[in-house]
């Protein structure tokens, strides 16, 4: 994972970064995160802006093909499908999701008012292990999310420029 810039950012969001940071380099396993605000924008990621050649070469590439983009667009989907099938249980909200696949998996976790965690783990990842740290990440992360902070994340990636290393 290349580190993120955090120039410019607040307090909150420098922890949040570091979080995120963290998470991903000390779980095994982990291939991507993403957070995505509870209208589907991206809002932090462990991979801002894929590498152009991983666009051009994706039979390469296992997981979301592209930028981080993809990932958000994917876990806002899941987010939202998993949503509106408790509402129609009558089951109360949604806490963890989890989609085991032959290649991979992927967790999507509530935040906070809407806001979700995304993970995307390898085949051989340890299931229990990424939820445990997943649940870890959003108990920190979960209080500080304010509508404030998000905003704040928003309009630094969408000041990224697409090519930038971050």
């Amino acid at each position: 994972m290349t580190t993120p810039s955090t120039y410019g950012l607040s307090s909150e969001a420098r922890n949040l970064h570091w979080l995120l940071t963290n998470l991903v380099e000390e779980v095994p396993g982990i291939q991507s995160v993403a957070v995505v605000s509870s209208d589907g924008l991206l809002l932090l990621s462990s991979d801002p802006h894929r590498a152009e050649a991983d666009r051009q070469n994706r039979s390469a590439t296992k997981g979301p093909r592209g930028s981080a983009a993809d990932l958000a667009t994917i876990v806002s989907g899941i987010g939202s499908l998993t949503v509106g099938a408790a509402k129609l249980m009558d089951f109360g909200s949604v806490k963890h999701t989890m989609v085991a696949m032959d290649e991979g998996s992927l967790f999507v976790m509530s935040i906070s008012d809407g806001s979700l965690l995304g993970v995307h783990g390898s085949a051989e990842c340890d299931m229990s292990v990424i939820s445990y740290h997943m649940a870890l990440f959003v108990g920190r992360a979960g209080h500080v999310l304010t509508p404030e902070l998000r905003s704040e994340l928003r309009k630094s990636m969408e000041s990224e420029p697409s090519g930038s290393v971050r």
